[in-house]
């Protein structure tokens, strides 16, 4: 019943034991958690750990943070892996892609040249692929949105969504889902929860971003997939409805989000 459309399973936080926080989160009713990829170097990681785990799938991209260090041919290899992941049910989009302006030294020069060259590059094969994305909105909504206005993509999630309502309506409008994570659960973190309660039901995902982005009851420890439902409860406590009822509509929403996912349940 509960989707995690984001988590970063192949991080060495989980020490090896991947299958054992699938399993975890499986335990919980998540039925499915997506891994995306963030450099070359783990595009076979994730593909391998979604074909071990029964309640995996992943996508492949590279990450705006692991932009510095990568070189036109990541992009080249990126395509012959998408190319062959395609017959894999188990791959549902390009990601984790997209731009970080919140890193010093990342918003200007050519730092923000070459994310901006990467982002297009990997919205091109998105486009190609005719697959959805998975975008990192660091600071960087409104360049990101200027793309997807100039690059039509199937659509998508921004994940860890905390831009403007009016940003998020650009979003929703180009056909992406927002993803929705522990920073919500934090009382002070005002603009995402009025987000989270004025943006429609059908626009929301949720996310743990795990390792990182632990819900306020656990940090400043690892997150884990496990911690879907609870913060799906606060999503729908903080929506007034019933958590049976939040459930099903995120997992609704990220279904159909990433079509690939759907044709998996």
């Amino acid at each position: 019943m509960w989707i995690d459309t984001h988590c970063h399973l192949d991080a060495a936080e989980f020490g090896g034991e991947q299958a054992q926080a699938a399993a975890a989160a499986a335990r919980q009713g998540v039925d499915w958690i997506v891994i995306p990829a963030v450099e070359r170097a783990n595009f076979a990681t994730v593909a391998t750990l979604a074909g071990q785990l029964p309640n995996c799938t992943y996508a492949l991209g590279i990450h705006p943070l692991y932009v510095p260090q990568a070189e036109e041919a990541d992009l080249l290899a990126l395509r012959t892996a998408i190319a062959a992941a395609m017959a894999d049910s188990r791959f549902v989009a390009i990601g984790e892609i997209g731009l970080d302006f919140f890193v010093p030294g990342m918003d200007s020069g050519p730092l923000r040249e070459k994310q901006e060259h990467f982002y297009v590059e990997q919205l091109k094969l998105a486009r190609e692929f005719d697959l959805p994305v998975l975008l990192h909105v660091r600071r960087s909504q409104d360049i990101l949105l200027k793309h997807l206005r100039r690059i039509k993509v199937q659509g998508g999630i921004a994940h860890a969504f905390n831009g403007s309502f009016q940003q998020a309506e650009a979003f929703i409008g180009l056909g992406f889902r927002l993803g929705f994570g522990g920073a919500m659960t934090f009382t002070r973190a005002l603009q995402i929860r009025r987000l989270a309660v004025q943006l429609p039901l059908a626009a929301l995902v949720l996310e743990t971003d795990a390792p990182d982005m632990s819900p306020a009851w656990l940090h400043p420890e690892t997150n884990r997939p496990e911690q879907v439902p609870r913060i799906g409860a606060m999503l729908a406590e903080l929506r007034g409805m019933a958590i049976p009822e939040l459930a099903r509509a995120t997992a609704d929403n990220a279904r159909a989000a990433l079509p690939r996912l759907a044709a998996l349940a």
